[in-house]
């Protein structure tokens, strides 16, 4: 087959005497100027196109076009099959749930189930299930678990394990009227002013104040751990059936890692070695995180369940040859620079360039100043300023972090020379054969001072020393992008309330939530450990944190509680009140426990713009709390020390964080920790052992996970009862005839939305609210509202989903005027929520279509933002422009993406969205070709419908990817 290969004459083979022979193509053997011209992400891209041309997938001008990629770029669509797909377990669990269905179709054809398999090595980390029911261990109304739910003991104050519902176990055993019978070391949420047990760095037995019964020390983690398993027990084994039945796909299990920690510390490569062959590592994932990896020289980039499906079946991602964009870094970085500071900076930068789909590739002597760590959280933001890659070819300081954490010697000398070999590997010192960019972009990395972001996008940045004044300026601006429009006689206002027995104020600008969270940061030592060195300067001073702040320190890898522990800092972000609460997506995905109602009744009262900070890379409006308007993003160590001010309006360079116990001011210059201080610590504690470990940890699994049952059969035995795992109905009609294109006769707007409808707004996320669609169809199940759980832990069932999809309550519909989750029936006149339209459209048999304006789809990645639509009878999407992933992800699904001709729109054209529509598909669809539409009044107007290549067009015709794919097995 080898001999058959229209590249077989690259193949070469590289030979050492410290490992043995390996083969590899050669693509110097091209003997083509052109290639050490490209950039180093193309030649990854070129690399693979030559070792998998099969030419029917991707053929020979594939790679004759990213050859010549200075004239093709922007212009020709090629495939690229990735080394790997990554699947975080919301994505995942649908995607999953999607080959066990295609299983049982092809079953009920006469086909073996067992050919439904990922053909792409598949990751699945199970890691976005955790929800906080315990902060700084008070309890937050969770259900309760049984004795019979867990046997694990807990350490009582002496020392002794205790068995789960003593009083020793955190619960005491008293009863007092209006006392919910959980203390906690932290706090009891019934101490009376003055009687609040303060967190003690020793581990010494407190009393609770009312029943004088000893409590155990916090235990939020643990207990958030046991929630999240008995919570999604069912899910878990759905999982575990996976694990077993499915080829060729790993499924890390829960309370292990965050996905891209994961990605980062256990299963990137660099250099893979597969079908006799070594090859550069490359990764697409369902995580918006995926980006990381591509901070130590890792091509990998987000897409969409439906397409991460797509190539697990061994369909290749097609995509237009991109511009790259070199963004050269000069200059020093400011030592009070986190680089947290150098990702917002960066993100400002090439924002305001336009860089939007393409790749971005750094380089100049700056990146040699960065870490790996620094690198990957640079390269994590990309997804905020619309690039598609941040790419940080290997060099020698990639080389060095690898022989410190995952890279055996002879693995690393294999990785060198290989990369060497095919000049993938950069060297800084040698500037004569300099990539070709399509543009370079330069950036001083002197320039850059502390910023925080917000407060409602991630690309409105504020630099530290302004935010007083910036803050000021949100609350006069008119409502938009910044803007609260809080009159000026009403921006003094203070609103007294009691918490725990004590008396505090809240005004404009007071953090109610501060979160030092698992996405961005974790992976960068540095920005924690400076976050853990500030606690321990702010509690050395006396400084303390208001105890009705909602703190959470929610690490995404047990590594980085063991670096926090092992430096020391832990037991100050404790008594700072920053307590470890699981590992996991939590505050940043809507999973923060609820606020203290003193204080959302203090925030209502006064119309008060509260604010939450926290270090993530997502803060839109409403997304943590909907009672809180003005979230910022920040580095950890700004966190902590928004959490000590208790407010964003501050000025941290003049005015104090706060006070001591002598009276004595106390500013943010007296406890934040040098640079040299944070290196110190990094480099003593940030160590080979700690990846090791963890690795380990990996290995082995969690004693709930190995002990779990699950299915031994071919095909998933469904449960007709279950609310968790439901078959879809996306194969109930599937053929192997592929039907013509039917034109959309007399289709209803389901909704008439405005510009930058994010998949925010589509698509299923958070907790599910309970008069919503989904909480009536769990209530007609039997389940109560604490037994909702989230939408995120029942994507495995469409009842779920559908009735969730433009659930959210920042829709702004036009046919409504207002904002939330309902649309007007058009025929009735009634207003109803979105799903019951729906449902009744198509109980009347009447298809329908969405107008929408300008980004339609934006944000996050989300299959079900399509898949939603889909199973709601939506036939087509009529807007100004669409987010390219969601663009796929409509075309993947069977909905047809139409764009309005430029300079028109719903408003231009007159539309008032009651109109019936008719979009007459031709029989034989042409990628971007022009439709005309017809409306009831007459109107008729043209559209171009966004199917970029044949491969789009294919997928429309078969109604969709999934049935694409599973027609190709029953031939």
């Amino acid at each position: 087959r080898l001999l058959e290969h229209p590249f077989g004459h690259l193949i070469d083979t590289l030979r050492s005497e410290q490992y043995e022979e390996r083969r590899y193509f050669n693509l110097l053997k091209l003997s083509d100027v052109r290639y050490e011209k490209l950039p180093f992400c193309m030649r990854v891209l070129l690399e693979s196109a030559i070792r998998k041309c099969d030419g029917f997938y991707i053929k020979t001008d594939d790679v004759s076009s990213i050859l010549d990629w200075q004239m093709q770029q922007n212009q020709a669509e090629v495939a690229f099959s990735p080394a790997r797909v990554l699947l975080q377990d919301f994505t995942g669990i649908p995607a999953m749930v999607d080959l066990a269905a295609m299983r049982d179709a092809l079953a009920k054809q006469g086909v073996d189930p067992n050919l439904v398999n990922p053909r792409c090595p598949t990751d699945l980390i199970v890691d976005h299930s955790l929800q906080i029911d315990y902060s700084k261990c008070a309890i937050q109304s969770p259900p309760t678990p049984t004795d019979e739910s867990h046997g694990a003991a807990v350490r009582s104050p002496a020392g002794r394990p205790s068995p789960r519902g003593s009083s020793s176990s955190g619960h005491c055993a008293g009863q007092r009227p209006g006392h919910q019978g959980s203390c906690s070391k932290a706090s009891c949420s019934d101490a009376p002013s003055g009687r609040s047990a303060a967190v003690q760095i020793e581990n010494t037995p407190l009393l609770c104040p009312f029943h004088l019964q000893p409590v155990s020390e916090p235990e939020t983690m643990i207990r958030n751990q046991e929630m999240e398993l008995i919570r999604n027990k069912e899910r878990l084994q759905f999982f575990k059936w996976c694990s077993k039945t499915f080829k060729n796909i790993n499924v890390v299990p829960p309370d292990i890692n965050a996905v891209h920690q994961v990605n980062l510390e256990y299963l990137c490569q660099v250099v893979q070695e597969g079908e006799g062959f070594i090859y550069p590592d490359s990764v697409v994932g369902t995580d918006s995180h995926t980006t990381m990896i591509n901070g130590l020289g890792i091509l990998g980039w987000g897409v969409g369940g439906i397409e991460s499906e797509a190539v697990m079946l061994g369909q290749p991602v097609s995509l237009t040859l991109p511009q790259v964009v070199g963004c050269k870094l000069v200059g020093t970085i400011n030592p009070l620079a986190t680089s947290i500071d150098i990702v917002l900076g960066i993100t400002k930068h090439l924002r305001q360039a336009g860089i939007g789909r393409k790749f971005v590739e750094f380089f100049g002597p700056g990146v040699q100043q960065l870490s790996a760590p620094d690198r990957t959280t640079i390269a994590n933001m990309c997804p905020e300023y619309n690039a598609t890659v941040s790419f940080f070819p290997v060099d020698d300081v990639t080389l060095q972090h690898f022989k410190n954490t995952i890279c055996s010697e002879e693995k690393l000398v294999v990785l060198e020379d290989y990369l060497k070999a095919i000049k993938l590997f950069r060297s800084y010192g040698d500037q004569s054969d300099e990539p070709q960019y399509s543009e370079v972009i330069e950036m001083n990395l002197s320039s850059i001072v502390p910023h925080v972001s917000g407060p409602k996008r991630p690309q409105d940045r504020v630099a530290v020393t302004c935010m007083k004044e910036d803050f000021i300026n949100c609350l006069n601006e008119k409502v938009g992008f910044k803007g609260f429009h809080i009159s000026k006689e009403k921006q003094a206002t203070q609103v007294p309330f009691l918490h725990e027995g004590a008396e505090y104020n809240l005004a404009h600008g007071s953090v109610v939530i501060a979160a030092v969270i698992s996405c961005t940061n974790n992976c960068n030592p540095s920005v924690m450990l400076a976050a853990g060195l500030l606690a321990k300067k702010a509690v050395e001073a006396g400084l303390t944190v208001k105890p009705y702040i909602r703190t959470n320190l929610v690490p995404g890898s047990g590594t980085v509680t063991h670096y926090l522990n092992t430096s020391g800092v832990l037991p100050y972000l404790r008594k700072l009140r920053f307590e470890v609460v699981g590992y996991g997506c939590a505050t940043c995905v809507g999973n923060t426990a609820p606020l203290p109602e003193s204080v959302v009744d203090a925030i209502k009262q006064g119309d008060l713009v509260a604010c939450g900070v926290l270090s993530g890379n997502r803060h839109l409006e409403g997304r943590l709390c909907d009672c809180v308007r003005a979230n910022y993003l920040a580095s950890p160590p700004l966190v902590v020390a928004y959490a000590i001010a208790g407010t964003v309006s501050i000025n941290l360079e003049t005015e104090p964080l706060g006070v001591n116990s002598e009276g004595k001011d106390v500013y943010l210059r007296d406890i934040w920790p040098s640079k040299e201080e944070v290196n110190h610590t990094e480099e003593n504690i940030v160590i080979a052992s700690m990846f090791k470990e963890l690795r380990s940890r990996m290995e082995k699994g969690s004693t709930f996970w190995n002990r779990l049952e699950s299915a031994e059969s071919a095909l998933f035995p469904w449960d007709p009862k279950s609310t968790y795992i439901r078959c879809p109905s996306f194969f109930s009609k599937l053929s192997k005839e592929v039907c013509t294109p039917q034109s959309i006769e007399g289709a209803y707007p389901l909704l008439f939305l405005g510009d930058k409808v994010t998949t925010d707004h589509i698509s299923p996320a958070g907790s599910i609210a309970r008069v919503s669609a989904a909480a009536k169809y769990l209530q007609s199940k039997r389940l109560t509202p604490r037994e909702f759980n989230s939408y995120g832990a029942r994507r495995g069932n469409d009842a779920v989903m559908t009735r969730g999809t433009f659930a959210s309550i920042k829709l702004q519909n036009r046919l409504i005027g207002k904002t939330g989750p309902k649309t007007l029936h058009i025929p009735s006149g009634q207003m109803l929520d979105v799903f019951e339209a729906a449902e009744r459209y198509q109980r009347d048999g009447v298809p329908l279509i969405i107008l929408a304006g300008k980004e339609y789809g934006s944000g996050s990645s989300r299959d079900w933002a399509a898949k939603g639509p889909y199973l709601m009878g939506v036939r087509a999407v009529i807007a100004e422009s669409f987010e390219k992933i969601h663009r796929n992800h409509l075309v993947g699904m069977g909905i047809a993406p139409l764009q309005f001709l430029p300079g028109q729109n719903a408003d231009s054209l007159e539309l008032c969205g009651k109109e019936r529509f008719t979009i007459n598909l031709p029989q034989e669809l042409t990628p971007r070709q022009q439709l005309t539409v017809q409306t009831s009044t007459g109107k008729s107007f043209s559209v171009t419908a966004l199917f970029e290549n044949d491969m789009d067009v294919a997928f429309f015709r078969h109604g969709g990817i999934l049935k694409y794919v599973a027609r190709s097995l029953l031939l």
